[in-house]
């Protein structure tokens, strides 16, 4: 169990941190969640931590504190800074052509702009970079979002799902259609960590999950964070659900029956495939809050640590021209290096500080680290889309209404 500190030594209110438990509570018992878990830290210590509901609704096994879950685009901040812990030994530069390593990104095409076929393209002007990757300005997408691209990544079935070919057999395949825009020109939420993980194998000399392993996850202590369950933790594994249409949810991945299994899982995605608890995602939350460094863990250099935090758009995202889905607001919220960087909080209408930095998965997780405040913020439940509820809107003004000092 995490040790909870007193919440007024660090300047919160314990009875208006309740109002975050009232919350759950609210989505659960409506059935619009099976489970749902909060916690909030401040200077380094727990002030909050609670969870309720199920990690499944059949068995109605409870969600408990160590519940694992599908952290999905959680799993963007790690890849990066599993990127930039190679680029503090000078291996690589920001902007170093990804086709240096990667080749078969060599001689890349571009759709026209209003291009009404898959064919339209003209040869790239800009070669995409380490940069473009780590602030999804590359020109890459998702299937999900919309547009003659986004068609052809589903008909092709172009995706990193855990069940896919190997990481560098889809990348080669994700090299051979066009790119979205010219690259550094827009933002566009897509599969660019996937190929950042891709990055991370071909440079390092190791596998993705072998370098996040001896890179990140065992100096931070991060036992219940993999790509894949273990047997032994099978019966931590929380289900996911998406909403049914009347209100209520339905299933979408049994933890029973789940396909991340070790057996199953053949593409490892440095995009959204880590499994993982809110007590490990805090060590490296907290990581980040100490600028690179938890306890004797040295993970990246705090000056590493604060570029990776710093916006590297040239203002907001609505600026970088409208994309169709984010994990975060468009208006007041800048990109970093692998996560959002606040900007203007009124401007995005959501509770929170300058330059607080974070981001979210699909199954409605999120976390944030305020250098303001002082804080860590994590919410883990197993709902898809994370956009179907105002959970993260709400959730930073539950935190943010009980700071009283």
């Amino acid at each position: 169990m995490l040790k909870v500190t007193n919440p007024e030594k660090v300047g919160f209110s314990s009875e208006r941190l309740g109002f975050i438990t009232d919350w759950m509570k609210r989505y659960v018992e409506a059935g619009k969640l099976a489970g749902a878990q909060t916690l909030v830290a401040r200077k380094g210590q727990v002030v909050y931590s609670g969870w309720t509901g199920v990690r499944d609704v059949e068995t109605g096994q409870k969600w408990e504190e160590d519940t694992i879950a599908r952290f999905y685009s959680m799993t963007k901040p790690i890849t990066s800074v599993a990127l930039m812990t190679l680029y503090e030994k000078g291996l690589f530069h920001l902007d170093d052509p990804i086709e240096q390593f990667l080749p078969e990104f060599s001689d890349m095409r571009v759709l026209r702009p209003n291009a009404q076929s898959i064919e339209d393209t003209v040869p790239c002007e800009v070669k995409p970079t380490v940069r473009h990757l780590l602030t999804h300005c590359s020109g890459l997408t998702y299937d999900f979002n919309l547009g003659v691209l986004e068609s052809e990544y589903g008909a092709q079935k172009v995706n990193f799902g855990p069940n896919k070919q190997k990481l560098a057999d889809e990348v080669k395949r994700l090299a051979s259609l066009p790119l979205k825009f010219e690259s550094g020109t827009r933002w566009n939420y897509g599969v660019s960590t996937d190929v950042v993980g891709r990055l991370v194998e071909v440079i390092s000399g190791k596998a993705l999950d072998v370098y996040l392993q001896e890179t990140i996850l065992d100096p931070l202590e991060m036992s219940d964070t993999s790509f894949y369950i273990e047997d032994v933790k099978q019966d931590r594994l929380a289900s996911s659900y998406t909403p049914d249409g009347n209100g209520g949810i339905k299933l979408v991945d049994s933890g029973e029956n789940t396909i991340y299994t070790k057996e199953r899982v053949t593409c490892l995605s440095g995009g959204g495939g880590l499994l993982s608890t809110v007590p490990d995602y805090l060590k490296f939350a907290e990581m980040l809050r100490g600028r690179g460094r938890l306890g004797a863990a040295q993970i990246l250099g705090s000056r590493t640590a604060d570029f990776m935090m710093s916006n590297h758009m040239p203002g907001d995202l609505a600026s970088m021209g409208q994309a169709v889905f984010s994990e975060v607001s468009f208006e007041g919220v800048g990109f970093g290096l692998g996560g959002w960087v606040m900007l203007d909080p009124p401007k995005s209408q959501m509770m929170g500080s300058v330059g607080d930095f974070g981001w979210g998965g699909m199954a409605s997780t999120v976390f944030w680290t305020d250098p303001v405040e002082d804080m860590v913020v994590l919410f883990a439940t197993q709902l898809l889309p994370s956009s179907f509820h105002p959970i993260r809107k709400e959730l930073r003004a539950l935190v943010h209404q009980a700071l009283v000092d």
